[in-house]
């Protein structure tokens, strides 16, 4: 019996994933052209998903699309990363805030496991895997907290600047701040103290956004 053949939506949506991925972590630079004949060479699917899936990016606000230059990667300013961490502070610490309240041992277990994994990664200096499991951890805080209109406007809001995060880890002596940070709200976690979580957090997501913006400065 043969696999069901792959939906066109399907298909453009693992096309845009994958070129969201190679933006988010720099492969993809502002202002390269998105050409879909090549891409659909690359990725080996029709041009169809990969129209459709550039129509995805820009709605995400990664990509610019217009008649004469086709597709491109849209710049990310300093003054964009400062407002999107502002916000996404207050979203994270909230989220923070009330899992530290209702935390549940699934999620802490889930929580120790990916924390472990995250020290290994940045022991070996593996920032690409270190990125993917600490994305894991921000996801899993927001989820958690239990709260749907937060859950749905940290999704919007960190489409944008999740390529920022990526930046980040670049500065050294920012990444190893950022892993104080992430032992300082496991502990908050631990203890259950909401208050210190969502301090911890707060601080966390501003101190990225004011390294974010101070790398795209000095570009």
């Amino acid at each position: 019996m043969k696999d069901a053949p792959i939906s066109s939506q399907a298909s453009a949506e693992r096309v845009a994933d994958l070129l969201r991925e190679r933006i988010v972590k720099g492969e993809l630079t502002p202002g390269s052209r998105l050409v879909e004949r090549k891409l659909s060479a690359e990725l080996n699917v029709s041009r169809t998903p990969v129209r459709e899936a550039l129509k995805l990016l820009r709605a995400d606000g990664l990509v610019e699309i217009s008649m004469h230059r086709g597709a491109q990667i849209v710049a990310y300013t300093a003054e964009e990363a400062e407002e999107l961490f502002e916000l996404i502070a207050v979203l994270e610490g909230l989220a923070a805030e009330r899992l530290a309240r209702r935390m549940y041992p699934d999620v802490m277990a889930r929580l120790e496991d990916l924390h472990v994994q995250m020290l290994r990664q940045y022991d070996a200096r593996d920032a690409s895997a270190y990125f993917d499991t600490n994305t894991e951890i921000h996801d899993t805080i927001v989820t958690a907290a239990g709260n749907a209109v937060l859950l749905e406007s940290h999704k919007r809001v960190m489409v944008r600047a999740q390529r920022g995060r990526f930046l980040a880890i670049m500065d050294s002596a920012r990444w190893q701040q950022a892993v104080d940070e992430h032992e300082a709200v496991m502990e908050a976690f631990r203890h259950r103290d909401a208050e210190a979580a969502a301090r911890v957090w707060r601080q966390h997501l501003s101190h990225t956004g004011d390294t974010v913006a101070a790398v795209l400065r000095g570009r």
